[in-house]
């Protein structure tokens, strides 16, 4: 099984923008979404994709999912090499489908990253 590693982005302006989304979430809602991530690092993408913990949304592209009573909680990320993986954002998630402007945004991130590393 691969070895699997979620990082957090600090970007040119200096916000962390997934560490500012865990901060303002309610600590079970934080508690939650932290044990999604670890799981999935455990567990592997397979047992993740099964347990329904993560989806594709585009190409390199992902959703990892939290719900805590009627709280969803969403944080996109991306491939970068191997194992390693950068979590763009996070957000609360209200309507069925990931809003497009939450993908465009990650896609600003992932793009942000790659020009720079």
């Amino acid at each position: 099984m691969e070895n699997i590693e979620f990082e957090s982005y600090k970007r040119k302006n200096g916000h962390d923008e997934f560490l500012e989304f865990i901060e303002e979430l309610p600590i079970k809602d934080q508690q939650k979404l932290l044990e999604v991530i670890e799981l999935t690092q455990e567990k592997g993408l397979l047992t993740a994709q099964k347990m329904k913990w993560i989806k594709k949304l585009d190409d390199n592209l992902f959703e990892l999912r939290s719900k805590v009573s009627s709280n969803i909680q969403r944080v996109l990320y991306f491939h970068v090499v191997n194992g390693r993986y950068v979590i763009t954002h996070g957000f609360t998630k209200k309507t069925q489908t990931t809003p497009k402007r939450e993908i465009k945004h990650a896609k600003q991130i992932r793009e942000e990253w790659f020009n720079e590393n």
